[in-house]
């Protein structure tokens, strides 16, 4: 099941759709008369009513009539939720690693930071370009995991019991606000302040449920900018998987339903080319390194299989 959120015209309210091929369902014009509606209203209510909101709505997919079902050209995507938290893992590709200034991985715990809804904008929307705040706009496509169960210190074992389901989310960055490095050679992370910020997680299409993604760990992940390949690589070459990172940041946070875990980008970044912030491009077919960083007009695309194609425009802060 792949869920949505979507606005029927410009300036209308979003409501909880369900994406069926080329048409959205929607969500309470589907319900039967007399049916009851509060697992309904948004995707995060939805994820909470757990199995008994996903067999409602196989129901009213299966049975909604034509008036319900819009075609996906006509209705504009939002992000499918607005999550409370979203926990970031960052360097989690081996790739990755090697194309910046790192630390050695042996011993090493998974890197985290926090993003909050307020970074969150949805599908079509603009990353803003903010030249207050960088000159040095990043793009990283992450698969990102929907928490449906709660739980504390969950075992590696059972931690894919609690995924709601999966979807996109473009870790935007300000590396020249991350990455700090002293005359002497000397590299540090300020990841606050170089991570969060408006429009810095962009989040969609769609949200895929769990039982569709038997295997996380087996999908492609891609990114472009303008139509060039920057990254393209397979989830296998995570460093930490999504049930050791579920189990990880459930020994420091309780998780709950909607909240969401984004799991780390591959080589392919403009960090790399970026001599000055300590990259060092790696290379690899088929992918195009970067000669800059990202610019108002440029237009982002990340892909990850199973779940589809976030897209969005890079626009000024005045746009």
């Amino acid at each position: 099941m792949k869920i949505v959120t979507y606005c029927a015209h410009a300036d209308g309210p979003e409501r909880l759709g369900f994406l069926t091929g080329e048409s959205v369902v929607d969500a309470l014009a589907a319900l039967p008369a007399g049916a009851a509606t509060a697992h309904f209203g948004d995707a995060v209510a939805f994820i909470r009513g757990g199995s008994a909101a996903l067999a409602q709505a196989h129901q009213v997919i299966d049975h909604a009539p034509a008036s319900a079902r819009l075609p996906l050209a006509a209705v504009q995507l939002r992000a499918p939720l607005r999550p409370s938290t979203i926990i970031c893992s960052g360097s989690n590709y081996r790739t990755h690693n090697a194309e910046k200034a790192n630390t050695p991985l042996s011993g090493k715990e998974p890197e985290f930071f926090i993003k909050t809804a307020d970074c969150v904008v949805g599908p079509g929307e603009g990353i803003v370009y903010d030249p207050l705040l960088t000159h040095k706009l990043d793009c990283e496509t992450e698969l990102a995991i929907v928490i449906g169960r709660p739980g504390r210190h969950i075992p590696v074992a059972s931690a894919l019991e609690h995924v709601f389901g999966y979807t996109i989310v473009n870790d935007v960055t300000a590396r020249d606000r991350q990455v700090r490095r002293s005359p002497q050679g000397f590299t540090w992370y300020e990841l606050g302040r170089g991570k969060a910020f408006d429009s810095s997680a962009p989040l969609g299409p769609c949200i895929v449920t769990a039982d569709e993604i038997p295997d996380p760990q087996a999908l492609m992940l891609r990114t472009r900018i303008n139509g060039e390949q920057r990254q393209a690589c397979s989830t296998a070459e995570m460093i930490w998987s999504c049930a050791y990172l579920v189990h990880y940041f459930s020994c420091n946070f309780t998780l709950k339903p909607g909240m969401v875990i984004i799991t780390g980008t591959p080589a392919g970044t403009a960090w790399s080319t970026d001599t000055d912030l300590g990259g060092k491009w790696q290379g690899a077919p088929g992918l195009v390194p970067a000669t800059r960083y990202c610019l108002p007009g440029d237009r982002v695309e990340s892909e990850i299989e199973g779940i589809g194609v976030l897209r969005n425009p890079v626009v000024s802060l005045s746009a």
